[in-house]
């Protein structure tokens, strides 16, 4: 990013504004022209915030973020190659740190701070443990999800714990384990996903795709007391692989990215998004996905709303963006991170392109 100075929020919109007019302008053999009655999805700048430390090993593997207060957690797929304790460490970065870099107020890299997991014979309870694969938090409780299994044997587990010592460490309680059975018979993939709302946490499963999952459907585990049941969640093509919490109208988004190497495996059909939505110039261009996805949870179901997804413009189909986590960075816009692919990233995507 040296070289590449931020000016603040302010110029970000500038330039979305002004790409908004000239996409306006666009002929209307173009997938970016308006439709009647249809707002099109538009293309969103991602804005890659630079971070030091052993973060930014590609083992570290962010396979999710979530708020816990003013502090944005990092979930490590691994947390014990990082060894700050005898189950290792998550990550965490300041809200005012990462505003600060954003306005063009800070140049250098952000570097989160450690703070210790601690999970006693947590793994030993988990045959074939593949890591923690989402975060979330409801007051002064955590959840995560865990993957498991060998080859096409895949189970998920929801596991509780709380946060200790006024934010110093995570602990989780190998007591709470919940079993999440996966809604298909997929290789290395199971409930990816974690949403909080009020007293409920949904789990989405990270293939929706008609022909690999028929009867798409959420888990809810309340809070309130410990049971765990299913409601229908919309088809969705291509990969789930993170979610935001939800609003105070049950309302919260995913991150849904497709990498062609992927078609084996999720076999997806052709878009409805993009049939009702369109493509921006760069999703017109590739085969890879990297949008987010709008939905409401009405309890007894959850479905998708009316507003249109946020594309992320892409580089190319030879260097796709993996992302594993999403929040809110209310009221600007969303913050994003990678897995190893293709490398450990944060970025900011501003809600107005």
């Amino acid at each position: 990013m040296k070289g590449h100075r931020r000016a603040g929020f302010g110029l970000c919109f500038l330039i979305g504004a002004l790409l908004g007019v000239l996409c306006a302008c666009a002929s209307s053999s173009d997938e970016w022209t308006s439709r009647e009655g249809v707002a099109l999805a538009r293309e969103h700048p991602v804005i890659r915030i630079p971070l030091e430390g052993d973060i930014t090993r590609r083992s570290a593997e962010i396979s999710g973020l979530a708020w816990y207060g003013m502090d944005l957690v990092l979930l490590p797929q691994f947390p014990s190659r990082f060894s700050f304790s005898d189950d290792g460490a998550l990550f965490v970065l300041s809200r005012e740190d990462i505003l600060a870099y954003l306005a063009g107020d800070r140049d250098r890299p952000l570097k989160p701070r450690k703070v210790p997991l601690v999970a006693p014979g947590l793994r030993n309870r988990i045959a074939g443990f593949e890591g923690y694969e989402a975060i979330a938090f409801h007051e002064d409780r955590v959840f995560l999800t865990v993957e498991a299994g060998l080859g096409r044997e895949m189970m998920g587990y929801l596991v509780g714990g709380k946060v200790a010592d006024q934010g110093k460490a995570i602990v989780l309680d190998p007591e709470s384990l919940v079993p999440i059975p996966p809604k298909a018979n997929l290789e290395n993939l199971s409930d990816e996903a974690l949403v909080v709302n009020g007293e409920r946490v949904l789990t989405l499963y990270e293939a929706n795709g008609l022909d690999v999952n028929p009867d798409p459907r959420a888990h809810v585990y309340s809070i309130e007391d410990g049971s765990l049941s299913t409601i229908p969640f919309p088809s969705l093509e291509y990969r789930i692989t993170d979610a935001t919490s939800a609003d105070g109208m049950g309302r919260f988004w995913v991150a849904n990215c497709f990498f062609w190497g992927d078609r084996g495996l999720l076999r997806p059909r052709p878009d409805p998004l993009r049939s009702l939505y369109g493509a921006g110039p760069t999703h017109a261009r590739y085969h890879s996905v990297e949008r987010l996805v709008e939905y409401r949870d009405y309890g007894s179901r959850i479905e998708r709303t009316s507003r249109p997804p946020i594309q992320l413009e892409l580089v190319d189909d030879l260097h796709p963006r993996n992302w594993e986590g999403v929040v809110r960075l209310a009221p600007h816009g969303f913050l994003l991170a990678t897995d190893t692919y293709p490398e450990t990233m944060l970025a900011f995507v501003p809600e107005e392109p």
